[in-house]
C-alpha cells in the first residue's frame, strides 16, 4: 500500500513471480481488488477518509479515518494465495517498489516481511532502499513472531520498523462461575447465550475425541473434540497453533453454547478481540489456570458469557503486544530495531466482502469493517503520520522524518509508568525501540540525525558486502571509503553498542529544524556504564546549522554481567526533548 499526494499511473498487481511457480494465471490475478482484507485494513488505516458509523457489529462505532484522510492512496499487489508457504515473491515485490517510484508516490506502507536476512538477499530492503533515494519513506512491519528475541524483520537502516502495542479500547466480555468469581476477556462475538443461565464448563482436554491427542484436544483443533462430549457445553481451549477463531468454530462444530480462550503462558496478558461464530471470551494466563482449577475442583463446574461491550480509556496504555517482534537486531546488531511502536492490537478499520471477518472458509459473515491484530496494523499508524509529516515538511529527507518520529517518542503509558510488556515485566528498546510514536509532537523535534543515501551505501561497506552486493543497492559503482565507517558513529537517532568492551568513543551529527536555541544534554546511564558527552551545551543560530558531538562510554563494575543494558540520551532546550536510546551489552 502507498500513500502518494501527486496524480499517479494507477494501483496495479505483479504476478510474474508468482506465476513463475505456479503456472498460467487467469485474469482475475490482474486485479489489484482485494479479495482477503489485509489490504483494505492496512490501506484505510494509513490513508482512509472520515467514515461516520464504522463498527464491528455495532462495537467501537464511531467515526473512523486514517492517519492522512486527505491523501491519495494506490494499491500494489504482490501477495497471492500461498505455494508451499510463501505467497508474496521476491520479484513481485521488487516490481511493486518500481512501480511505486516511477509513480511518484511519497510514502509507502509495506506490511509484509519475512525472516530477517542478509540485506542483499531481502527484496523488501532492496526495495525501500531505492525507494529512499528518490525521497519516499518507507514504513515496514516488524514482525509478528515475539515474544522472543531476535524476532525482528525487515532490519535496515533506511527503514522505519514498527512494532505492535495497545490502544486504550477494549471489548471486555466476562466469564462469570458458577461461584460466583468473574473473570474479564475480551470478544467481539455477536451471539449472546440465554441470560441469567449458567452451562456446564469443561476443559477441552476432558472433551478429546478417541483417536485425538490430549494436547490437540486442548488446542481445540480441528477432528480432536468428541462431540458426545461437547454438546451443550461451555468449552475451555488453550491458544496457540490454530487460529484463534478456528479453534471457536471446532468448539461449535462440536455442539459447544460458548468458548472461553485461555492465554498459554507465552502470550501472557495479551487478550484481543475476535469475531468468534459462537459466544466466547479471550482471557489472560492467570484467569485462565484460576478457571482450569476451578473445574478441577468442582463435581459440577459451571459458567456463563456476557456479551462484549465497547469500554475507553484503558489503563495501562499501550502495552507492549506478546505477538510483536523483537530486537536484537540479527543482521546489523548496531542498529537498534524496531525503531517504534504503534497500535496494533484490536484495530478497527476497513475491511473486504469477498470474505468474512474470520478469513476461514466456514464464516459466511460480511462486514465492512474488522477488529485485527498484528505489526501490519501498527505499520500503517506510522505511515499515516509520516504522510502528515511530508505534507508538513516537504523537503525533510526520509532520515530526518524517521529521526523525528523517533526521538519524539514516549516510554511512558498512561499511568506516567514505563511502558510494560504483555506479561507485566518492564519493556525494553527492544520491545518498543524509541518508544511509542507522538505524532503532535514528531511536528516539530527541534534536532534531527540525518543521514544520505552514501551514508547507506558506506554502512553497507562497513558490513563488509562486496562491490557485486553493493550494486544491488546503487545505480552505478560505488568505491567504498579506504577506512570502513565506525558502526557505532552511523548517524542514526539511536545508539548501540552490542560488542562494548569496557571504553568507547562514538559520535553523532544533529540538525536544527526548529527555532534558533540553546540545547543541553542530559543523561540516563545504562547499568555499569558512564556516559559523557563533548560538548554538553549545543547552540544553534538558525534552521539547518548542524553541530557534531561525541559520546565517551566507560564501563564500571557489571558484577560480570554480559547481558544488554539501556540507558538515553536527551538534548533538550526546554520545549523540546530530542530523545535517543542507548543498548550496551558487554563482550
Amino acid at each position: 500500500m502507498i500513500l502518494v499526494k501527486r496524480p499517479i499511473t494507477g494501483p496495479g498487481t505483479s504476478t510474474k513471480g508468482y506465476a513463475s511457480i505456479v503456472g498460467q494465471l487467469n485474469s482475475s490475478f490482474d486485479s489489484p481488488r482485494d479479495e482477503d482484507g489485509h489490504g483494505s485494513h492496512t490501506l484505510s488505516t494509513a490513508g482512509g477518509n472520515f467514515v461516520a458509523g464504522a463498527s464491528v457489529f455495532f462495537l467501537g462505532n464511531g467515526t473512523a479515518k486514517g492517519g492522512s484522510p486527505k491523501a491519495r492512496v494506490a494499491a500494489y499487489k504482490v501477495c497471492y494465495p500461498p505455494v508451499d508457504g510463501d505467497e508474496c515473491f521476491d520479484a513481485d515485490i521488487l516490481a511493486a517498489f518500481d512501480a511505486a517510484i516511477s509513480d511518484g508516490v511519497d510514502v509507502l506502507s509495506v506490511s509484509l516481511g519475512g525472516n530477517p536476512t542478509a540485506f542483499f538477499n531481502d527484496s523488501v530492503a532492496i526495495g525501500s532502499f531505492h525507494a529512499v533515494k528518490h525521497g519516499i519513506v518507507v514504513i515496514c512491519s516488524a514482525g509478528n513472531s515475539g515474544p522472543a528475541d531476535g524476532t525482528v524483520s525487515n532490519v535496515a537502516p533506511w527503514e522505519i520498523t514498527v512494532g505492535a502495542s495497545t490502544m486504550d479500547r477494549e471489548f471486555p466480555s466476562y466469564v462469570v462461575l458458577g461461584n460466583n468469581i468473574s473473570f474479564k476477556g475480551e470478544s467481539l462475538s455477536t451471539k449472546p447465550l440465554p441470560e441469567n443461565k449458567l452451562f456446564p464448563l469443561m476443559s477441552a482436554a476432558d472433551a478429546r475425541a478417541a483417536n485425538a491427542s490430549v494436547e490437540n484436544a486442548l488446542l481445540c483443533m480441528a477432528g480432536s473434540l468428541d462431540p458426545e462430549k461437547v454438546k451443550g457445553k461451555i468449552l475451555v481451549c488453550l491458544r496457540g497453533i490454530n487460529a484463534r477463531v478456528d479453534k471457536g468454530q471446532q468448539a461449535a462444530l462440536a455442539g459447544a453454547v460458548g468458548m472461553v480462550l485461555a492465554n498459554n503462558n507465552d502470550s501472557g496478558n495479551e487478550i484481543l478481540a475476535d469475531p468468534h461464530v459462537l459466544p466466547a471470551s479471550h482471557i489472560n494466563y492467570t484467569s485462565g489456570v484460576a478457571i482450569f482449577k476451578y473445574i478441577n475442583s468442582t463435581e459440577y463446574p459451571v459458567a456463563y458469557i456476557t456479551l462484549p461491550v465497547t469500554k475507553i480509556g484503558t489503563k495501562p496504555d499501550p502495552v507492549m503486544a506478546a505477538f510483536t517482534s523483537k530486537g536484537p537486531n540479527t543482521i546489523a546488531p548496531d542498529i537498534l530495531k524496531p525503531d517504534i511502536t504503534a497500535p496494533g492490537v484490536s484495530v478497527i478499520a476497513a475491511f473486504t466482502e469477498a470474505q468474512g471477518p474470520t478469513n476461514q472458509d466456514f464464516d459466511r459473515r460480511r462486514v465492512l469493517f474488522n477488529s485485527i491484530s498484528g505489526t501490519s496494523m501498527s505499520c500503517p499508524h506510522v505511515s499515516g503520520v509520516v504522510g502528515l509529516l511530508k505534507t508538513l515538511h516537504p523537503t525533510w529527507s526520509p532520515a530526518s522524518i524517521k529521526s523525528a518520529i523517533m526521538t519524539t517518542a514516549m516510554t511512558r503509558d498512561n499511568t506516567m509508568e514505563p511502558i510494560l510488556n504483555a506479561n507485566h515485566t518492564k519493556a525494553s528498546p527492544f520491545s518498543y525501540g524509541a518508544g511509542h510514536i507522538r505524532p503532535n509532537q514528531a511536528m516539530d523535534p527541534g534536532l534531527v540525525y540525518d543521514l544520505t543515501n552514501n551514508d547507506y551505501l558506506n554502512f553497507l561497506c562497513a558490513l563488509g558486502y562486496s562491490d557485486k552486493q553493493i550494486s544491488t543497492f546503487s545505480d552505478t559503482p560505488y568505491e567504498c571509503p579506504s577506512k570502513p565507517i565506525n558502526l557505532a558513529s552511523f548517524n542514526y537517532p539511536s545508539i548501540t553498542v552490542p560488542t562494548f568492551n569496557g571504553s568507547i568513543t562514538l559520535s553523532r551529527t544533529v540538525k536544527n529544524v526548529g527555532s534558533p536555541g540553546t540545547y543541553k544534554v542530559r543523561i540516563r546511564n545504562p547499568t555499569g556504564v558512564s556516559v559523557s558527552v563533548e560538548p554538553e551545551k549545543l547552540e544553534f543560530m538558525k534552521i539547518g546549522e548542524e553541530k557534531a558531538f561525541t559520546v565517551t562510554l566507560e564501563g564500571k563494575d557489571n558484577g560480570g554481567m554480559k547481558d544488554y543494558v539501556f540507558g538515553e540520551l536527551i538534548w533538550s532546550d526546554r520545549k523540546h526533548h530530542v530523545r535517543s536510546p542507548i543498548v550496551v551489552k558487554w563482550f
